[in-house]
């Protein structure tokens, strides 16, 4: 199967049908925060407190990656980003991230924040390269392993 052309792949917000591709793709990927349905169903949930955004790449109905961003204006918080593992590198995270920042934009958002393990090398260049800046760190954040998260920041002050 040949990968689709960015010109192929659709960001549109996440329905209770794509909930089982999102938790697939979350699985296979170690990196990726491995929530269950429920949380991806809450976020969703336009009547939840606090409000989320969850967006989903597709192309010819497959589900390709997904993100989900809890949104307090004037700041965001990225709290997931992944793409299925054979579509990595194809510019759908990078797809993903504009599509977001756009429409947080319309929501009064002027600066996302998100946090990374600090080993996390591929996700840390991704994010720079996209513009991100590091903020700061918060020692032993993340546990199994226990490991320093770094912080990073799109936008004002960025």
């Amino acid at each position: 199967m040949s990968s689709p052309a960015i010109s192929d792949v659709r960001i549109r917000p996440m329905i209770p049908a794509d909930v089982e591709s999102v938790m697939r793709i979350a699985r296979n990927l170690k990196d990726a925060p491995h929530w269950p349905g429920s949380v991806y169903q809450g976020a969703i949930d336009g009547e939840r407190l606090p409000r989320r955004i969850a967006l989903v790449a597709e192309s010819g109905g497959k589900v390709l990656g997904f993100v989900v961003a809890s949104v307090l204006p004037p700041q965001a918080e990225l709290e997931s980003i992944a793409v299925m593992a054979d579509w990595q590198r194809r510019g759908i995270g990078r797809f993903l991230l504009v599509e977001l920042a756009g429409k947080l934009k319309l929501m009064a958002v002027s600066e996302i924040l998100l946090e990374v393990r600090a080993s996390n090398r591929a996700a840390r260049e991704f994010y720079e390269s996209a513009g991100w800046v590091q903020t700061g760190a918060r020692p032993r954040y993340y546990k199994d392993p226990e490991e320093d998260a770094v912080l990073m920041s799109l936008g004002r002050g960025s």
